[in-house]
């Protein structure tokens, strides 16, 4: 696995520790369809929630925040549709994204919104 691989999957490792400890039942993580890949699949509460990771070790290019751009929200979108398609209907579902920083973590609940609307000004 090449550096970037290791700092996402030890982003993704601490995501859950984290999303655990806030209540979180992890459900899937890696989930692929041809669409894209969701890193975290969870439940809070009665949720469904699509969870993004972004890591980094630092600031530069933006910080992991910046890294959600559209074109990203909008495969997350379809792959989270094409997971929906084999679960429960009705369900509520929301899109989560957890920046990792060093040792910050910082947990954006509904990040953003299907139809475009991103709740982090991006």
């Amino acid at each position: 696995m090449n550096r970037k691989g290791r700092v996402g999957k030890r982003g993704e490792d601490i995501a859950c520790l984290y999303l655990r400890g806030q209540g979180y039942k992890i459900i899937a993580r890696n989930w692929r369809s041809p669409f894209g890949e969701i890193d975290i699949i969870a439940r809070d509460g009665e949720s469904l929630v699509f969870v993004e990771v972004k890591t980094r070790t630092s600031s530069g290019f933006g910080g992991p925040v910046a890294a959600l751009t559209p074109r990203k929200r909008g495969r997350i979108i379809t792959t989270a549709r094409a997971y929906l398609s084999g679960v429960e209907s009705g369900i509520a579902v929301r899109f989560d994204l957890i920046a990792v920083e060093g040792e910050v973590i910082t947990l954006y609940r509904d990040a953003f919104q299907v139809g475009g609307t991103c709740l982090l000004g991006y």
